[in-house]
């Protein structure tokens, strides 16, 4: 199964009237080098024989577009097919065709079968990283969990008396800042983020999952400082991190008759004005990019989908940090 052709242009191309609104995503493609990003998914339906596959570039950025701008597989597909500015993002010919939703599904889950997330996230901030815009030197992990609804949460029936309800997805109970439990059927985004506000690993769990089994998994072997929050306070963390010569500073917490110290207080107030960098990602992350709720059933599908928002949020913001140190 070859890839499609799409290099070359037909003359309705050369027809289309320059606006600027077709340059909104020339940053992004300027940014990073993509035969890089072509080379690392090359094996993906490159085959002699069979029907030819929509290259698989094409179809990432695509998958890229859709979380930018919340888009379902079907809307995804008519924007492809209509808009102008979609089409030169993905190097698209006005004249060609473009790929079904349902293609775009089995892509999105192949990617997430293949464990291809991680290394594009990985790629992408490599290149990153080459242009200055990430550091490495001297790397800060700062750690935490954000709760997802489920896109079915109630526990309904359909017309056959099944259960609707994700079955992957567990309930979440969470004391809000007001002193009331709130609880939610869902699933936890935890991740882990350098100063800049840039996502380096990520994983997903059913909601019921305690924040401080996935941390040693989020850890990228390379810091020189890890911030938590006190809900990763442990003996065992606490352990981890000085075998590995990691600067721990994870929020201490009282215990009754063990309050803080004077000094352990100021220390955690010290170590929150970094933390807060992560509250500020996930705040984006709903705000722009719909995360307050998941758009898939499942616990892969649901993994795929926040990988893809990793990958995307980290373009938006090299791009936004290139403007700021380059303009």
């Amino acid at each position: 199964m070859a890839w499609k052709n799409l290099k070359q242009k037909s003359l309705a191309d050369s027809l289309i009237i320059h606006h600027a609104a077709l340059e909104e995503l020339d940053d992004v493609n300027e940014l990073i080098d993509w035969s890089r990003i072509e080379t690392l998914l090359a094996g993906i339906h490159n085959k002699r024989r069979g029907e030819q596959a929509w290259p698989p570039l094409m179809m990432f950025k695509a998958l890229l577009l859709q979380s930018w701008y919340r888009l379902s597989d079907p809307a995804l597909e008519k924007q492809l097919a209509r808009d102008l500015l979609f089409r030169r993002f993905v190097d698209i010919s006005v004249s060609e065709s473009v790929p079904d939703h349902s293609t775009l599904w089995r892509f999105r889950n192949f990617l997430e079968k293949n464990g291809l997330y991680q290394q594009l996230l990985d790629a992408i901030n490599q290149q990153l990283s080459e242009q200055g815009l990430l550091i490495r030197s001297g790397e800060v992990s700062i750690i935490d969990a954000s709760v997802i609804e489920a896109r079915n949460a109630r526990p309904k029936k359909d017309k056959d008396g099944h259960n609707t309800q994700d079955k992957d997805a567990g309930w979440n109970v969470k004391q809000g800042s007001d002193g009331k439990q709130k609880t939610t059927y869902g699933y936890k985004a935890h991740m882990n983020v350098e100063e800049d506000g840039f996502i380096k690993t990520y994983a997903v769990t059913a909601g019921n999952v305690h924040d401080s089994r996935v941390f040693e998994e989020l850890l990228t072997g390379t810091e020189t400082q890890a911030y938590a929050d006190s809900a990763y306070k442990s003996q065992a963390h606490d352990a981890l991190l000085a075998k590995h010569c990691i600067d721990n500073r994870i929020l201490k917490r009282g215990y009754r008759n063990t309050p803080l110290s004077e000094q352990d207080k100021r220390k955690n107030q010290h170590y929150a004005s970094t933390r807060t960098v992560i509250e500020r990602v996930f705040g984006v992350q709903k705000l722009h990019q719909a995360m307050s709720k998941s758009r898939y059933l499942g616990l892969i599908r649901n993994k795929a989908w926040i990988g893809l928002l990793s990958i995307a949020h980290n373009l938006k913001r090299g791009v936004m940090l290139h403007r700021c140190c380059y303009s």
